[in-house]
């Protein structure tokens, strides 16, 4: 029992299904630790990845991969020995990956989208989302160059964070609020859902499930249920399907103080 509050903390969220995207492992400033956490104080019966969980990209420019990561690859694979269904959805910054596609990467299944079947009989589509960036598509240089501009953002990010904790300010993301304030991405957001939407229904599914695009967001587009996992380098975010059905998003930043003793949650 938790001496401050006088209430037993759970010792796990119990869902049906998870889903993560956007991992990012390999780059310095992926929170592997938080990843690693919030696994070991979840359990469900089928995990999606959804892409991006390995960054190559940023490991070619400078090879970074710390024991955390390990810990993070390791407890996945514990998870699917011990009975887990695991879904590994490659992304675009781990597409190397995809040539495993449509088969079992060991206790993992490797496919390039999935539909899935929710308690309550819905369908959902769930892909990364990559193949709906042009820039992706045709012009790889420039999405390695905005991948360079946003880690450029991560690092500022660092310096004035550090200042904003010094004043018990809470966390302040620039690559956020770019995205709020800049007309273009505000449009490239709107025409990415759009475009996952019209994709679920054509595959005949009641939703969408995605990442790519580190904006998590779960909302109604036009009677389709649009999901975006969001990212663990910045939002620590995962859409997770409850047992009667239901959709939600987690904010793990949050709901990590129901499951940790006060002194881990400052770690």
């Amino acid at each position: 029992m938790n001496a401050q509050s006088g209430r037993i903390r759970p010792k796990k969220l119990k869902v049906r299904t998870i889903f993560l995207s956007d991992l990012h492992l390999g780059l310095k400033h992926a929170q592997a630790d938080k990843v690693l956490e919030f696994l070991r104080h979840t359990e469900c019966e089928t995990l999606y990845l959804v892409g991006d969980i390995v960054d190559n990209w940023a490991l070619k420019r400078s090879w970074f991969w710390t024991q955390p990561n390990n810990n993070v690859i390791q407890k996945i694979l514990r998870l699917a020995r011990k009975g887990t269904k695991v879904i590994y959805i490659p992304g675009n910054h781990d597409e190397q990956f995809r040539s495993f596609c449509g088969q079992n990467f060991g206790v993992v299944a490797v496919r390039e989208e999935a539909i899935h079947k929710g308690a309550d009989g819905r369908k959902y589509l769930v892909l990364h989302g990559d193949k709906f960036d042009g820039v992706v598509l045709n012009a790889k240089w420039l999405a390695h160059l905005g991948s360079w501009a946003y880690n450029t953002a991560m690092r500022i990010n660092v310096v004035v964070n550090r200042i904003r904790r010094l004043f018990r300010m809470r966390y302040w993301s620039l690559s956020a609020y770019l995205k709020r304030r800049v007309k273009s991405a505000v449009e490239f957001i709107g025409n990415y859902e759009e475009a996952l939407v019209r994709d679920a229904r054509e595959h005949d599914a009641q939703g969408v499930i995605c990442g790519h695009i580190h904006t998590a967001e779960f909302r109604d587009i036009d009677g389709i249920l649009y999901g975006n996992c969001g990212d663990w380098v910045e939002s620590c975010t995962a859409i997770v399907e409850n047992f009667d059905g239901s959709l939600e998003l987690i904010e793990w930043m949050v709901e990590r103080e129901k499951f940790l003793a006060p002194q881990d949650i400052n770690a």
